[in-house]
């Protein structure tokens, strides 16, 4: 069973933002899949990678659209991006080390994050593009 399902309630109204944040989704899910079947040592290494690989790309994309939007926000976005992305890149480092295995907590967090995120952070710049009239893409 998945932990999350991208929803409709979930969309920002952008259609290339909510399909990375699906496959941003997609991603936690196979994680979380990895955890429940006893996995970490084969396979979470490379889940954590190409987690923080695509959250960055994904970051990447939103962040520049905002730009060149002149979002208002886009500072505190970003830093919110930043934060993540560290510690998503600390735990992997740790799990390459043998220091930590893949947890509940983390799986927890990066849920929490990423749901907590869309629905408030992401939700105030789409909908102060769609009111600035932006181009959305």
């Amino acid at each position: 069973m998945a932990l999350l399902t991208f929803n409709k309630s979930d969309s920002v109204g952008i259609q290339s933002i909510d399909d990375q944040h699906s496959s941003l989704f997609d991603s936690l899910n196979e994680l979380h899949a990895a955890m429940l079947k006893g996995q970490e040592k084969s396979v979470t290494g490379r889940l954590l990678d190409d987690l923080l690989a695509y959250t960055r790309s994904h970051f990447s994309a939103e962040e520049s659209m905002l730009a060149s939007a002149k979002y208002p926000g886009l500072p505190e976005h970003r830093a919110a991006h930043l934060k993540l992305t560290s510690q998503v890149a600390d735990y992997a480092e740790r799990h390459r080390r043998g220091e930590a295995a893949l947890s509940v907590h983390l799986i927890t967090f990066l849920r929490d994050w990423l749901t907590s995120h869309i629905l408030r952070e992401d939700r105030a710049y789409s909908g102060w593009l769609m009111q600035s009239g932006t181009h959305l893409y």
